[in-house]
């Protein structure tokens, strides 16, 4: 018997997958970023670093659109919930995470079997 709540919960992560690239708080990983690259809280490279970080996952988030479609669902919700995981999300992380799945699916299938030059004979 399947319980209710765990049929909500697998609804749930359904439709968020299935909803494309999902909508990242991406400000406290920048914000740590910043600041653990400055000299102090108040070094004047924190803020131009936290914008060059946000810069830098909008691309990988625009990147995550183009290529959203290419990954397997299982991956997305296993990706997904890792980089909610803990609070500090990060489109670099999803894509790291989607990329990695992505290969390791593929890599059984890439491989060539290598069949002997010469066939083992019984001794």
């Amino acid at each position: 018997m399947i319980f209710p709540s765990l049929l909500a919960l697998g609804a749930q992560l359904l439709v968020h997958v299935s909803a494309g690239v999902p909508q990242l708080n991406v400000q406290q990983v920048c914000e740590g970023i910043a600041v653990q690259g400055g000299s102090s809280f108040h070094d004047q490279a924190v803020p131009k670093d936290r914008q060059d970080c946000l810069q830098s996952e909008n691309e990988v988030r625009q990147e995550l659109i183009k290529r959203w479609s290419s990954f397997a669902a299982s991956d997305k919700t296993h990706c997904i919930n890792e980089s909610e995981m803990g609070g500090d999300s990060s489109y670099t992380e999803l894509l790291t995470c989607l990329e990695m799945a992505h290969d390791v699916r593929n890599l059984g299938k890439e491989q060539t079997p290598v069949t002997p030059a010469h066939p083992l004979r019984p001794h």
